[in-house]
């Protein structure tokens, strides 16, 4: 019988929250080290990350390393060097983005083509396969039909995004900040251009949208669709969120765990007659109830999974507005720009709450609620807003404290035999991860006088939690039972989990070497005759002679080097399954459309972007 392993992958800013993501049910972890890791700002010494894979190696979670920014040929020795320190940290994966990896050293560790390789089509995936990567991390942007071609077509392990936010461009085909700013997208600096307010303009320069976030999207929440991807084939289920704080973290994977295992539990088979695990061990006990529309949010959208196109622009913000309140019913001024105002909503606003008002005109205006009594609010350090603007609360005060002080507990199913014999006692147990192990303990301590009593001791007293077990006496062979102290008890079922820990570390780190001294032999015998369809340009992201010679074994005859290098004029800035004109019922496949005008530009900041509308692949481009 075919088994399938269904993972849950979380985002780890730090090992702290890696921790807690672990504890919230997490099957595996991507984290970025000291560089090198396309989110600047969320750099780790390998020194914790050697701590996180540690502490998640116990539940048998993954913990991958991301490596996926363009690289300097200056850069490529110290990010092998890094490569090396993780995989010696115990790091189970790479995620890489630079194909001219691919002609260097890398320790023998399975690799993770980043999606900033562009991976939306079944040629670009069955290419990355043949290159000897283990697995892909698909484009966001695909259908249920899309990923069912690749997985058709291909064998290699699919991992898809399922929550968090969305870059409006296609991942590493977005060259926006860098032409605005200097600051590549590709090397982990985005300045995170799609954020901000733009006017829209038609050909003749008429203003027909002024000062919104146009290229700002929802936030991606696929839990309804959980199912259909595991139809669809993918086994890898990605939360998005390396800048994300613990709360949002906790709240979030807890949310898709219960989702995933409502799953694995009710579903025996799939059409092929395989049957779906989990991919780490330990059940969650206790705990909060988690609640995703109470965390950072720009609104959410399913995109394009259905294959149809919906609104997915995140409206009027492109900040966490939160879930809505009520309505503003009157305000009155206070000393020190604070104001006081009462509100018309059921929802009753707590001390400490964060608040996001819209007003009638569109403005945003951000606060904090600080006294609150019943539907009347005071407001600390802000200016009054008009009657009627919408109120949202994107800060639960209440909610938080409970993510903080309500933790589950994430333990292993341990069953324990108490044996006694000859006297001697010995206590053996098997770890629902399949790790078994016995100890002795001492039983010098004459016959228990009531028998009975001395039977519930032992149940009582080696059916405790200990470390990261849930033990369970499964039975107890004793034609006569000594007395044991509570003390003795303990200790055996403490030394019971050291023992386990001990087993189970050898294990991992022998099923890692295995692991990858077979993903190196993969890539030992990749063939990388005939794989490239066209001559690479920029778009390859080509930004050094590693990758340049690669390219070149695939059958280039010319390469272009990275927009970061060469920079070319007059070239796709960003291109987007996202559409302006769609959003604004303004398709040129209808009539609304054609009214408009074909030319349509973007302006910030005194500069314009022209608008490219393709329409036969249904996608928009902007050119600088």
């Amino acid at each position: 019988m075919q088994i399938k392993k269904l993972e849950l992958l979380a985002p780890a800013k730090n090992r702290d929250i890696g921790i807690a993501a672990v504890n919230c049910g997490a099957d595996a972890l991507y984290i970025a080290g000291p560089s090198f890791g396309a989110r600047e700002s969320a750099s780790n010494p390998i020194e914790d990350i050697e701590a996180l894979c540690t502490y998640a190696h116990k539940y048998g979670v993954r913990v991958y390393l991301t490596l996926n920014t363009i690289l300097y040929d200056r850069e490529i020795e110290r990010a092998v060097r890094m490569a090396h320190e993780a995989y010696n940290a115990g790091c189970d994966a790479l995620i890489i983005q630079d194909l001219g990896l691919l002609n260097t050293d890398l320790p023998p560790v399975p690799l993770f083509a980043s999606t900033q390789t562009n991976n939306r089509t079944a040629e670009q995936v069955s290419m990355m396969e043949s290159l000897g990567f283990n697995r892909v991390i698909l484009a966001r942007e695909l259908s249920l039909e899309q990923i069912k071609d690749i997985r058709a077509k291909t064998g290699i392990e699919l991992e898809t995004f399922i929550h968090g936010a969305l870059c409006v461009s296609y991942s590493g085909q977005c060259y926006l900040s860098s032409h605005i700013t200097g600051r590549s997208a590709n090397r982990g600096e985005c300045a995170q251009p799609c954020r901000s307010n733009y006017n829209l303009l038609d050909g003749n320069g008429r203003t027909l949208v002024k000062n919104k976030p146009l290229l700002s999207l929802k936030d991606l929440n696929l839990s309804s669709h959980i199912n259909d991807l595991v139809e669809a084939g993918v086994t890898s289920f990605k939360i998005e969120g390396r800048l994300k704080n613990v709360s949002y973290i906790k709240n979030i994977v807890r949310y898709y765990r219960e989702t995933i295992d409502d799953i694995i539990e009710n579903r025996i088979r799939d059409k092929e007659g395989a049957q779906f695990i989990h991919s780490s061990y330990g059940k969650l006990y206790g705990g909060f109830t988690p609640r995703p529309d109470l965390t950072f949010n720009r609104g959410y959208t399913e995109l394009y999974i259905d294959g149809k196109r919906e609104m997915w622009q995140s409206g009027e913000s492109a900040k966490n507005k939160g879930e809505y309140i009520g309505k503003v019913r009157n305000f009155k001024e206070r000393r020190g720009g604070n104001f006081t105002f009462e509100y018309a909503s059921k929802v009753l606003l707590e001390n400490g709450d964060g608040l996001c008002f819209v007003t009638p005109s569109g403005e945003v205006v951000g606060t904090r609620a600080n006294v609150v009594s019943g539907n009347v609010v005071t407001t600390n350090g802000t200016e009054g807003v008009p009657v009627g603007s919408e109120i949202y609360r994107n800060f639960n005060n209440s909610f938080e404290r409970e993510l903080e002080s309500n933790m589950p507990d994430r333990l292993l199913k341990v069953l324990v035999d108490f044996i006694y014999q000859d006297d001697v006692c010995r206590l053996q147990c098997v770890c629902e991860d399949g790790e078994e192990c016995s100890v002795l303990i001492g039983s010098d301590f004459g016959i228990a006088d009531k028998q009975e009593r001395a039977r519930e001791s032992i149940k009582m007293q080696l059916g405790k939690a200990s470390d990261i077990y849930s033990f369970e006496v499964r039975d107890i062979k004793a034609e006569l039972l000594p007395f044991f102290p509570i003390s003795v008890l303990n200790n055996g079922r403490r030394a019971l989990a050291d023992e386990l820990n001990r087993r189970r570390a050898e294990r991992n780190a022998k099923e890692r070497i295995e692991t990858g001294t077979t993903a190196a032999l993969l890539r030992k015998k990749a063939d990388y005759r005939g794989l490239l369809p066209v001559e690479p340009d920029y778009r390859y992201n080509i930004s050094n002679s590693y990758s340049e010679e690669l390219y070149k074994s695939l059958g280039a005859g010319s390469i272009e080097m990275a927009y970061e290098i060469s920079r070319p004029p007059s070239v796709e800035l960003m291109r987007c399954k996202y559409c302006i004109r769609h959003e604004l019922g303004i398709c040129l496949k209808e009539e609304s459309g054609k009214k408009v005008g074909t030319t349509l530009y973007l302006e910030n900041n005194g500069k314009k972007y022209r608008l490219l509308f393709d329409c036969k692949n249904c996608e928009m481009v902007i050119f600088g």
